[in-house]
């Protein structure tokens, strides 16, 4: 089944496809996401000075006024003060992989051996490169230099100068490249090929699966710390997916954890760049081509994470993609909240998960996908911010005000 609202003003806004097969599955969680992976990442990251778990924040007076039990927001803004969920995926990967290098691949990760003069002498100068839209690449960057090592980091066409800017600030080296995202990827490979750089990629290719395994492992300590945190557990969760390594180790731990009783779960993509959609529609992994034009940078991707889409594709319950209009809707009512509820400054990418709950209950032509979401007044809903003001020039378009970053 699919839908497509064509409506006047909503025209290709909104596109839906249910996975009525999510539920009939028996709930196997991939091997790479357990309990033991999970907690061996919140060790390695509980030895970062200053590490503390982001906010989980109630949005209580807007679920109040949708009909729903609780609404809550992981504000991933806060990360490391690098404004992403991004850093806890590739930190944990180049952590393991220099250990491995160092012939300690058998040792849990410490941040403060990692910066040690005898660790760098044994292994020698690494020199880090990955493709990014921005906050990944960021990531690499900061943990190269926590490391004392390089990194150099290649950006699509069309990236905005303060993401830019950020991962210059770590001290990474950045190219742009005459492509998209995709491109990107494919240039940093041959690149690191060429030259023997070590490739930090959050998606995956035969041959190069460890890295990308350890990031997806790394995020899954996101969801741990928002477990402990909740009084009672997610009825609903809404991903947003870009190759979908998140909205795997999401999933994945959530069939670990929960099984048949996971969160009904909504993956939600950009309208130009909605390559899981499009794979489902097809019945396998596709790929997406084009400028994928849209001003969710972090999710403009044409291609599904091959680790990630034997996940997604099975445990996800609706796939949903949406013009950047709903992602701004999200931006401006979490930058202006209901009531009491506190203001949360989100980016393109962050916000599009409560744009698309507010469109559903809101606008008459999305009555079948509201259907599907299966909201009501038992339903606890998680949401994940998982940027900030990353492009603090489009935030002030969008919200009206300033974000809490520097305009550049």
């Amino acid at each position: 089944e699919t839908g497509i609202y064509m409506d006047g003003e909503y025209a290709e806004e909104v596109e839906y496809i249910p996975n009525p097969a999510a539920r009939s599955r028996d709930a196997h969680a991939p091997g790479f996401i357990t309990p033991s992976s999970t907690r061996a990442v919140r060790n390695f990251l509980e030895t970062i000075p200053g590490y503390r778990p982001t906010p989980l924040l109630s949005l209580s007076s807007l679920a109040d006024d949708l009909g729903v039990r609780d609404i809550l927001v992981e504000d991933e803004s806060y990360r490391l003060g690098l404004n992403s969920f991004k850093p806890i995926g590739c930190s944990y990967a180049m952590a393991r992989l220099v250990y491995e290098l160092a012939g300690l691949e058998d040792d849990t990760p410490l941040f403060s051996v990692l910066q040690s003069p005898e660790l760098h002498e044994r292994v020698g100068n690494v020199t880090f490169t990955t493709a990014t839209d921005g906050n990944h690449g960021r990531g690499v960057g900061w943990m190269a230099r926590q490391m004392g090592m390089d990194a150099v980091i290649y950006v699509p066409r069309g990236t905005v100068h303060a993401r830019i800017k950020a991962i210059e600030e770590t001290g990474a080296k950045v190219v742009v490249v005459d492509g998209n995202y995709d491109e990107a990827v494919r240039t940093a490979r041959s690149e690191a090929q060429r030259r023997d750089w070590v490739i930090v990629s959050d998606t995956a290719w035969k041959g190069y699966e460890k890295i990308p395994t350890w990031i997806m492992q790394g995020y899954s300590a996101l969801f741990d710390e928002v477990t402990e945190r909740m009084s009672r557990k997610p009825t609903h969760l809404f991903l947003q997916a870009g190759v979908g390594a998140f909205a795997g180790s999401a999933l994945g731990y959530y069939v670990e954890h929960m099984g048949r009783n996971r969160p009904r779960t909504t993956v939600v993509e950009p309208m130009r760049a909605a390559c899981f959609l499009e794979s489902m529609k097809k019945g396998r992994s596709t790929c997406i081509a084009g400028d994928l034009d849209t001003m969710m940078a972090g999710l403009a991707c044409g291609e599904p994470n091959p680790l990630a889409w034997p996940v997604v594709s099975s445990y996800a319950d609706l796939f949903v993609a949406c013009g950047d209009s709903v992602a701004a809707r999200g931006m401006r009512a979490l930058a202006a909240p209901t009531g009491d509820d506190p203001v949360i400054e989100s980016g393109e990418s962050g916000a599009v998960g409560l744009g698309l709950l507010l469109e559903a209950f809101e606008r008459s032509d999305l009555e079948q996908l509201r259907t599907c979401l299966a909201l009501d007044s038992r339903s606890t809903v998680l949401l994940i911010n998982t940027e900030g003001a990353t492009d603090p020039v489009n935030y002030r378009q969008v919200v009206g005000r300033t974000s809490r970053c520097r305009d550049v």
